[in-house]
């Protein structure tokens, strides 16, 4: 548990002075707080010896002034150590935030959207009533016990060591029940990691559960993961159930000790009335701490189970970063690229082979092969998605390392295989990513990916919600309007990873036309199946199984007879049977 805690000592150190003062607020409280049954006990006696209005007075006044300066400094201590709890939520969420920011697109591959975001909500909130009500609670439970001990050891230390008897037991059960809670939650938390991660998938292929009717199929696997998660819950609350009883039972056995004793030695005059009602109290004041203790000890169990999940992911390191190759002063990217003996593995599994190719600046280069043959993950390393190994692709003449990962990624324009816009209007999706747009550039883009007459027909205009991921939209819209987020950027280099699959061809064509005018003078990657996509490009690369089969033109492909050649009369095949 310890090990999983040490991870959150910096956030506390953060606030170090205000949790001073919070302990300051705690000591005062209890001390204030242990002057009421001692004046209750001045009051009893002097009440029995006479009895005035005066004293009648006195000592209810009394009694009310200590509960009014106590109420303020409880007030206090909540309010600074519950508000440092909720600043180190803040730091520890906009943290584990950016982390997750910083991790390579490797990370996503082997871990659940749902189970990160349980971490980053779920279990950053139990890290956050550890450091809260926790360090508030045990801090209480520690200065009350004490004070509350020294003056009961004062007013009878025999009794006191007779009513302390029945601790070392309650020491014992919080010890294994703690044990048991840790290890449930840590199972609670790993099953809610499941049922988000469910949720969150069924919610993203919403359409394609529609389409093969298994609506009824994910209920009922959500009714079972639901139940299972239910059953887990009812397992800690049984053993959670145990404690409370457990610790009462401990603690009225100290109670009936003291007043069976204690009514002993007042009618034996040994103690008087006032100093057996006041010890009582201040028994009954340890009760409360007792309580808290064993709540603090659920607390800190669950706290250090979350901060060890939490903890997984900021232990995994950012792959991809600037590093000692990296120059602080890069010059800007004119747009050279080149691939030099380039081999790249992918959790072991070779995707590409020794890959040679030097696309120059201007040059309009297009991709094709079959599903599988390494396009995407060639193309990916140039925006370095992945990292590609040192000394193997150059950027005008430099190491790809030697540019800051800002510089780079902001001289590219990106147009990935699976389009993914934010549940924002069509605007903000195009100008994503560009600090300072207008209106104007907004459309002229969008008259560029042939989008603009789509969006004339929309509510809004460019001010329509397109809703979660472009789920409004079409393939081909959503297509269209990353391919004007790419532009936007005016990019030294712009990558089209198979953009326009979900277009017709007389869209594709037009869209080709005005992409002319945007690619020239800039580097210019396109992946494509489709022949009429490519077939204009100045240089075109037939990748087979991760190597490059063929390069040429259009024509040059054509005359070798090879796979491209292939490609291409199958493809006016089908064009000639669609006609028909």
């Amino acid at each position: 548990m310890s090990e999983n805690l040490k991870p959150l000592w910096p956030y506390v150190k953060r606030y170090r002075r205000r949790i001073a003062l919070g302990f300051v607020c705690v000591i005062v409280t209890n001390a204030v707080g242990m002057a009421f049954p001692w004046v209750l006990k001045v009051a009893i006696d002097d009440l029995v010896r006479a009895l005035t209005t005066e004293k009648l007075l006195k000592y209810p006044l009394m009694l009310i002034g200590i509960t009014l300066v106590q109420a303020v400094f409880r007030f206090s201590m909540r309010w600074v150590l519950i508000g440092i709890s909720r600043d180190i939520e803040y730091d520890l969420r906009n943290d584990l935030f950016s982390h997750l920011l910083k991790l390579s697109t490797r990370f996503y591959h082997h871990n659940r959207t749902g189970d990160l975001m349980s971490k980053a909500t779920n279990d950053v909130a139990a890290v956050r009533m550890l450091v809260g009500p926790g360090i508030m609670y045990t801090a209480n439970t520690v200065v009350a016990t004490v004070l509350a001990l020294a003056i009961m050891l004062h007013l009878d230390s025999r009794l006191t060591l007779l009513a302390l008897l029945p601790l070392p037991l309650v020491s014992v059960a919080m010890r294994y029940l703690g044990s048991l809670i840790h290890d449930r939650f840590e199972k609670i938390q790993a099953m809610f990691s499941d049922i988000s991660a469910r949720v969150q998938e069924n919610l993203s292929g919403i359409r394609v559960v529609k389409s093969f009717c298994q609506e009824d199929a994910e209920i009922e696997t959500f009714k079972r993961m639901n139940r299972e998660y239910v059953e887990k819950n009812l397992g800690l609350i049984r053993i959670w159930g145990t404690f409370y009883p457990s610790l009462e039972f401990l603690i009225g056995l100290a109670f009936v000790v003291v007043l069976w004793l204690g009514g002993l030695q007042v009618i034996s005059g040994r103690i008087s009335l006032g100093s057996f009602v006041a010890f009582n109290t201040y028994l009954g004041m340890l009760v409360w701490p007792m309580i808290a203790f064993g709540w603090v000890v659920n607390l800190v169990e669950r706290g250090a189970a979350s901060m060890g999940r939490i903890n997984v992911i900021f232990v995994t390191p950012a792959d991809i970063v600037d590093n000692d190759v990296t120059l602080s002063d890069a010059p800007p990217i004119r747009g050279d690229i080149e691939f030099r003996n380039l081999t790249f593995a992918y959790d072991g599994h070779p995707i590409l082979r020794n890959i040679n190719l030097r696309i120059s600046r201007g040059q309009r280069v297009a991709i094709v092969g079959h599903t599988g043959s390494g396009k995407s993950t060639l193309v990916q390393l140039i925006p370095r998605l992945y990292d590609a190994p040192p000394g193997t692709l150059f950027v005008d003449g430099r190491d790809i390392r030697e540019y800051p990962l800002e510089a780079l990624r902001s001289a590219i324009g990106y147009v990935p295989q699976e389009t993914f816009l934010f549940s924002e209007t069509v605007a903000e999706n195009i100008s994503f990513g560009v600090t300072h747009t207008t209106a104007e550039e907004i459309q002229r883009v969008a008259e560029v990916s042939h989008l603009h007459a789509d969006v004339r027909e929309f509510p809004k205009q460019f001010e329509t919600l397109v809703g979660e991921r472009g789920i409004t939209l079409s393939g081909g819209q959503k297509q269209r309007t990353a391919i004007s987020r790419a532009v936007l950027r005016d990019p030294k280099i712009l990558i089209l990873d198979d953009a326009l699959s979900s277009v017709d061809t007389d869209t594709e064509e037009r869209i080709l036309r005005e992409l002319d005018v945007v690619m020239r003078n800039r580097t210019s990657i396109l992946i494509s199946h489709r022949v009429s996509t490519v077939k204009n490009a100045d240089q075109i690369v037939v990748l087979h199984q991760g190597q490059i089969a063929e390069q040429g033109t259009h024509q040059e492909l054509l005359a070798h007879e090879g796979y491209y050649a292939d490609l291409y009369r199958k493809q006016l095949l089908e064009e000639e049977l669609e006609q028909i």
